[in-house]
């Protein structure tokens, strides 16, 4: 078992843009480990590479006692929408009322390469477009009305973990770098 820091807003690595994964390999399958891992022991029901510090297009959930995950997600959303609480591993103790789609198709892939379809409704939509929008670089945050985010981040600034040491970004958590072993 291999837990995993999690970064907290205002570290650079939660505004950036990840990258696809291009290999399928022994490396990937332990990130996917260490995202399982360290989300289950927040504990949280999704987590994004980013939130440890790689920058690939890989997240991790845990809804309805179901443990997956899912590389290079393509999501299709109902135009049908929900309004509920949502709450970020990076931004520890800050929820707020959030617009999701209902429901999603996502495609994407396994830790082996093999194609995905994950649908989903009501939770499960909503962890997934979250755990996508950390791949995108976005926070849910962002996705609030003006009033909610006002608050939202006068919370932020006056919470306890604020300023708190930025470790390194990394491309990858493993001395590959992506590459085979």
């Amino acid at each position: 078992m291999a837990i995993q820091p999690i970064r907290l807003f205002g570290d650079p690595i939660l505004r950036t843009k990840a990258e696809p994964v291009l290999d399928f390999d022994a490396e990937l399958r332990r990130l996917v480990k260490d995202l399982s891992d360290t989300m289950m022991d927040a504990p949280g029901v999704g987590l994004a590479a980013p939130q440890i510090g790689v920058q690939l297009r890989v997240f991790t959930y845990f809804v309805d006692d179901e443990l997956g995950h899912l590389i290079n997600p393509d999501l299709e959303l109902s135009g049908e929408d929900q309004y509920d609480i949502e709450g970020c591993l990076s931004l520890p103790g800050i929820e707020y009322d959030c617009r999701r789609a209902r429901r999603v198709v996502a495609k994407g892939f396994n830790e082996y390469g093999d194609p995905v379809v994950i649908e989903g409704d009501d939770l499960l939509a909503r962890c997934i477009q979250h755990e996508t929008d950390h791949l995108d670089g976005v926070l849910f945050i962002d996705r609030l009305d003006r009033a909610a985010r006002k608050a939202a981040m006068k919370e932020i600034r006056e919470a306890d973990w604020v300023g708190q040491t930025v470790p390194a970004v990394k491309l990858s958590p493993h001395p590959t770098f992506g590459r085979a072993l």
